[in-house]
């Protein structure tokens, strides 16, 4: 592994929270709030600064509505956002390869 370049790695989707929310977006159409409150498993205020982050660069889109006249904002992840964590998974798996080059 003599040509890795940690440097590579996504600092917006190597954060904990904002990896679990990217992930469990992956998997849906879209969520709401609560539902990536339950699968994350942090606080409202933790997750409100994570999920802005990831809008702000593009990772994933939100969506305001009011239902029976309650706020609630939707999550999709963006295709932007999937070729993130593509390529941040890319970037993982050749830093673990024994004796990897960086190669394939």
């Amino acid at each position: 592994m003599t040509d890795f370049d940690y440097q590579q790695i996504d600092d917006t989707l190597h954060s904990r929270i904002r990896l679990a929310i990217v992930a469990a977006l992956v998997s849906v159409d879209q969520a709401d709030f609560n539902f990536l409150k339950e699968k994350v498993k942090t606080t409202d205020g933790n997750l409100s600064t994570h999920l802005k982050k990831l809008e702000e660069v593009g990772y994933m889109s939100s969506k305001k509505r009011f239902v029976d006249r309650k706020p609630q904002t939707t999550y999709r992840i963006t295709e932007k956002g999937r070729r993130a964590l593509e390529e941040y998974v890319n970037t993982l798996e050749k830093f673990l390869s024994p004796g990897s080059s960086g190669k394939k």
